[in-house]
């Protein structure tokens, strides 16, 4: 062979090697996608108990959580009004609705929320609030609570605190997913991944990540989300960061396209724009993302809140880690291990399906509150 072929036996090598890479994935994908889509059709669907009420919803402008409230309670109740935070008052009076329903009253809500709420009650309107982020934000949730009458917190350290502010009705509510939404689905070769981690950079998150950088840098990984250049050895995972908010229909291409999706709760110690927290309140329960990224049939590795084992078993429906180098030896593990890892995924998937989308919890706040 001349010289002046060898180049392009090369090419012609590495187009062959990639293209069968490539088939080799492809068919992986498949079968995953195509067991995930099984599974989901073999869970019993969830039967809804229909309650004639009118509820006024008010979101909170997170569509994940939002349109998963709204479609349960169009499933759930007679009828579903859903409004704006500036507009709260004027659709009770307008709709005399049999229950308001305001998911968090954080972020987005006007200067005059409090006292749209109260002549609410004043009408006669049983009010509910549903708090989607405590810990963290319970310097301003403090304010908040008094002027319901009835507090839901997904968050069980805070209901103690939200008693000892005086609220007298307090329940403890997890969050739960979109079904709908958060899904398996099959994705293209750019959200394909070892590991996977969307969320804020926040300190606690930083720390952990400085301490297994040299391990992902050796890996295909994505992490998704704002901050990291906080990161003491940001350069060697630079390369694997996608900057800024990641919308929700990437987020879930994101999770269905990887091996194995770290969750790591946000830290409640105190670190100024990060959390409003300053009676540091615990985090004891898990964060919206632990259903989510079971939903979409994916291996999770999750650091450990005190509830956890309330709604998944570890080892099981996903795995835990206590500390960098556990986490480390198991990813390296499960990255290994495909058939357990994809067992695990779908076990994860199949529980969420049952227990956990927002047509279950719609149901289970509705008779907590006695309807």
């Amino acid at each position: 062979m001349s010289r002046t072929q060898q180049p392009a036996r090369r090419k012609a090598t590495a187009r062959q090697q990639g293209s069968r890479a490539g088939g080799i994935l492809g068919h992986e994908q498949g079968y995953r996608y195509g067991r995930c889509e099984a599974a989901r059709r073999l869970v019993p669907p969830v039967a809804p108990i229909s309650h004639d009420l009118k509820v006024l919803f008010i979101p909170q402008g997170f569509p994940a959580i939002d349109n998963g409230v709204i479609a349960a309670l169009k499933r759930t109740v007679r009828e579903a009004v859903v409004g704006t935070p500036e507009a709260m008052l004027a659709l009770a009076e307008q709709h005399q609705p049999d229950l308001l329903l305001v998911l968090n009253g954080l972020h987005v809500f006007p200067a005059d929320h409090l006292q749209q709420v109260d002549r609410i009650r004043e009408l006669g309107i049983r009010t509910v609030i549903w708090f989607a982020d405590d810990p963290y934000f319970t310097d301003d949730t403090a304010a908040i609570a008094p002027h319901y009458d009835v507090v839901a917190t997904h968050e069980q350290s805070c209901v103690p605190f939200y008693l000892s502010l005086g609220c007298p009705h307090v329940l403890y509510v997890p969050m739960a997913v979109d079904t709908d939404t958060f899904r398996p689905v099959p994705v293209g070769p750019g959200y394909h991944a070892d590991i996977c981690f969307i969320g804020m950079a926040f300190w606690n998150r930083v720390e952990l990540f400085d301490q297994i950088a040299k391990y992902l840098s050796g890996k295909k990984v994505i992490v998704g989300g704002g901050l990291w250049e906080r990161m003491r050895l940001y350069r060697l995972i630079k390369p694997s960061i996608r900057t800024g908010w990641i919308p929700i229909d990437e987020t879930v291409r994101y999770y269905n396209g990887a091996k194995i999706v770290i969750n790591l709760h946000r830290g409640c110690r105190y670190h100024g724009s990060d959390n409003r927290n300053l009676r540091g309140l615990p985090g004891q329960s898990i964060n919206p993302r632990t259903y989510e990224m079971a939903a979409c049939g994916t291996m999770q590795l999750t650091d450990i809140r005190d509830d956890l084992t309330r709604y998944y078993t570890p080892g099981v429906e996903l795995d835990v880690y206590r500390s960098a180098g556990e986490l480390i030896d198991k990813l390296d593990y499960y990255l290994k291990h495909d058939a357990e890892r994809q067992t695990i995924a779908l076990n994860g998937l199949r529980r969420t399906m049952q227990e956990h989308s927002f047509v279950t919890r719609i149901g289970q706040l509705l008779g907590l509150l006695g309807y």
